[in-house]
């Protein structure tokens, strides 16, 4: 299967101010996801997740490297035209979905939006389109008729999920999407999330600090330490037999049934880390 997206050479250093060293994000990293299939990455924070998520929808520019969306190259200077275009290829989720939300206008406006910015539907046609996408993430038309602070944190999520399906994109990049919902209404998101890759033929690019999250979604995962990709392969490869001691030291920490610290093993991890 062909890759929708491929990264090569990327790097971003954000300069904070003279008094201040650079912060490398990204160095020199190379990516690559196929298409219909579902990249994880993962990492501590501050590891550089998120600034790749943030440079392939556009929210960031590229100091270097080279970027290309189903075959497009991204660039800093895109014209309107090219930045809708590139909207309509991959949107994504943030962990907080009260950003994309207007907290004084009802949620389904949200997706109303976003269909008046790419389609030339009419206002009832936007009206059905915003049902249909609700259903389709387990709202109805009262959710979408509802301010932001009546609906939960879950049912919030799911509006964001719509909100990013609108656009009718083939990538849905996720920032930590799920990490701040409780444990049965992220099992019911990543549920939807795996129906709708499933029946749309979509691509996810799921970024996450949650181990037990990505064998439950992921087909592919990379590991990411201090802007650079340590580890990548598929999902039973890297989590089950890692190759680096980072991978490793974030197996140990994440929480399993039962899991109880032992004293030591995070001295000891990371000090096969700096060896």
């Amino acid at each position: 299967m062909a890759n929708i997206i491929e990264v090569a050479g990327l790097n971003k250093t954000f300069r904070m101010s003279s008094k201040h060293e650079p912060v490398r994000a990204l160095d020199d990293v190379a990516v690559s996801v196929r298409e219909g299939s579902c990249m994880a990455v993962v990492g501590e924070s501050g590891s550089g997740k998120t600034t790749l998520a943030r440079v392939l929808v556009g929210l960031e520019t590229k100091d270097s490297g080279e970027v290309a969306i189903g075959g497009n190259p991204v660039t800093a200077s895109l014209k309107r035209k090219e930045q809708r275009s590139r909207a309509r290829a991959i949107q994504m989720v943030f962990q907080d979905p009260n950003g994309s939300l207007n907290r004084r206008l009802p949620v389904g406006s949200a997706v109303d939006e976003v269909l008046r910015a790419h389609f030339p539907l009419t206002a009832v046609q936007r009206r059905e389109r915003v049902a249909e996408l609700f259903a389709s993430v387990g709202l109805n038309e009262g959710h979408a008729q509802s301010l932001p602070s009546a609906l939960s944190g879950g049912q919030k999520q799911r509006v964001a999920i719509a909100r990013a399906f609108a656009a009718e994109p083939k990538i849905i990049v996720l920032d930590e999407a799920v990490s701040a919902l409780d444990v049965s209404v992220q099992a019911q998101v990543l549920e939807l999330l795996h129906e709708l890759r499933r029946d749309k033929g979509l691509t996810y690019l799921f970024i996450t600090h949650d181990l037990s999250v990505v064998r439950n979604i992921a087909d592919d995962v990379i590991v990411m330490r201090r802007g650079q990709v340590l580890e990548r392969g598929p999902v039973g490869d890297v989590l089950d037999r890692p190759l680096t001691a980072y991978t490793r030291l974030l197996l140990e920490c994440a929480p399993k049934p039962g899991w109880k610290p032992r004293r030591g093993v995070i001295e000891h991890l990371n000090s096969e880390i700096a060896s």
